[in-house]
């Protein structure tokens, strides 16, 4: 680990000490008592851990403010989601519906993939939901993190590799094509 690493990491640290239980206080007004809040918050600070320390930071509470909003976007935009895909469970006639053995199966499917995901840099994973949960473009990810869209197309290939290699592990494919 270089000086520059070690550095970053103490001043991150620093920065954590200093801003975690004001941060939790924040995010407690925008989620109120849920369990998110620290989990926020400590994915905050790890993509700042992630990011280069070239530079000083300035308002770090500005900067964990900001970080901490896209956090919550995307943990209202995944709860968005699951509500949509329940909704659409709801409406399956009693043919289509599978058996519980199934729905077990695929749950324990996607929560692999959840947690594969999870595994995954916190700004490849946003690159990754951001594409195939919202749809958003290239240029509209880069724009919406504040990066390239070469470091886009990296982290998609990244991300795609990583949910690749899960597919081959899961039997969440055999489930959805044995159904369809």
């Amino acid at each position: 680990m270089s000086g520059t690493d070690l550095s970053h990491r103490n001043d991150v640290g620093g920065l954590f000490r200093a801003h975690y239980p004001w941060l939790c206080a924040r995010l407690h007004r925008y989620l109120g008592a849920s369990s998110s809040v620290e989990d926020i918050a400590a994915e905050a600070f790890m993509q700042l851990l992630e990011s280069p320390g070239l530079t000083p930071i300035r308002d770090p509470r500005a900067l964990l403010t900001t970080i901490a909003q896209r956090l919550i976007y995307q943990l209202w935009r995944r709860r968005d989601l699951e509500r949509r895909h329940l909704d659409q469970l709801q409406h399956v006639d009693a043919q289509q519906a599978k058996s519980p053995e199934e729905l077990a199966q695929v749950s324990q499917a996607l929560h692999g993939l959840h947690r594969t995901l999870e595994r995954l840099p916190g700004k490849v994973r946003a690159t990754f939901l951001l594409s195939r949960i919202d749809g958003l473009t290239y240029p509209q990810i880069a724009a919406e993190l504040g990066i390239s869209q070469r470091s886009v197309s990296v982290y998609m290939t990244r991300s795609q590799t990583l949910c690749a290699q899960h597919s081959a592990n899961e039997p969440l494919n055999r489930l959805t094509r044995r159904s369809a």
